[in-house]
């Protein structure tokens, strides 16, 4: 697949999901990194109108686990995320942010990504580590 493809099959997969519902949109991709963007508005404010936490680390997490799908047996594995941390550096009112996941560590059974979030200025917002684990897929 080519860059556009892969981007393309990211995004359909995010359809009737959390990702669609928080407008999430996958826009890049190379050898060692995915980056997903979300417009920061309204939908994902907390009461004193910033960027909420959650929805930050919604983009986090959905962006590495979507990343731990390049080293997968899809046929025969999944992933699910197993750990999120998440430091909260700047607030955000309104704008987009990007949040790109590259790999620290890839195992057979498990995957630790480092996502950095950014604004639309390249500032600093956010910065997660996620592990997600191999999982098999038990046929019947």
């Amino acid at each position: 697949m080519n860059k556009t493809e892969i981007l393309k099959a990211f995004n359909e997969r995010s359809k009737n999901t959390l990702m669609e519902t928080l407008d999430i949109e996958y826009v890049n991709v190379g050898d060692d990194f995915l980056t997903a963007k979300m417009p920061v508005n309204t939908r994902v404010h907390q009461p004193y109108g910033q960027l909420h936490g959650g929805a930050t680390a919604a983009l986090a997490e959905s962006v590495g686990s979507a990343a731990s799908n390049f080293f997968i047996d899809h046929k025969n594995q999944f992933i699910n995320g197993i750990q999120l941390s998440i430091n909260h550096i700047k607030g955000k009112r309104e704008g987009t942010v990007f949040a790109t996941a590259k790999n620290i560590h890839k195992g057979r059974t498990t995957h630790l990504w480092e996502v950095t979030i950014v604004d639309e200025n390249n500032q600093l917002i956010s910065v997660a580590k996620m592990t997600n684990i191999v999982l098999d897929i038990h046929k019947k």
